[in-house]
């Protein structure tokens, strides 16, 4: 593994553990030449579905454009990068047992949704926004209201 700061190739292995649900591991490493840490991810290289855009083209799947999104939508929120690995990474389990070829971009949209909704409601409402792609500021108050109504129905207010 090369440091990412020097580009030296020797490292050790500080720590290692299971990340987030188990499906992959998460090592701490040490650079022998300059001495700093940097963390490295391993999980299985699995099979991944081709995405089927709106228009008809279809991309390779591709976790960082999913992590990507999360991050522009988590934006100056209180919401860990381990969270978003975890949810990224349940999101891929969820099309792999899926096992189609092919999937839907719409369906990796409503996943993303539905797992930031769990995560943080305004990142949430910013992942909606734009990609629902509100017409108006009346379908937005919609969604946000169904949001505190869904909030308030599991708390068991109402």
């Amino acid at each position: 593994m090369r440091c990412p700061f020097c580009q030296h190739s020797d490292d050790r292995v500080v720590d290692s553990r299971e990340s987030g649900e188990g499906d992959s591991v998460r090592r701490r490493r040490e650079c022998s030449k300059c001495g700093r840490r940097f963390t490295t991810y391993e999980r299985v290289d699995a099979v991944m579905p081709l995405v089927v855009k709106k228009d008809g083209r279809r991309e390779a799947w591709d976790r960082d454009k999913l992590i990507a999104g999360f991050h522009k939508a988590c934006e100056k929120r209180p919401v860990s990068a381990d969270a978003i690995e975890e949810s990224v990474s349940r999101i891929e389990r969820t099309v792999q047992e899926r096992g189609v070829r092919e999937l839907p971009s719409t369906d990796v949209g409503e996943a993303v949704m539905d797992s930031l909704k769990n995560l943080d409601e305004v990142a949430y409402v910013r992942f909606a926004s734009v990609y629902r792609s509100f017409r108006d500021i009346a379908e937005f108050q919609r969604t946000v209201e169904s949001l505190v109504s869904e909030r308030k129905r599991s708390e068991g207010e109402g």
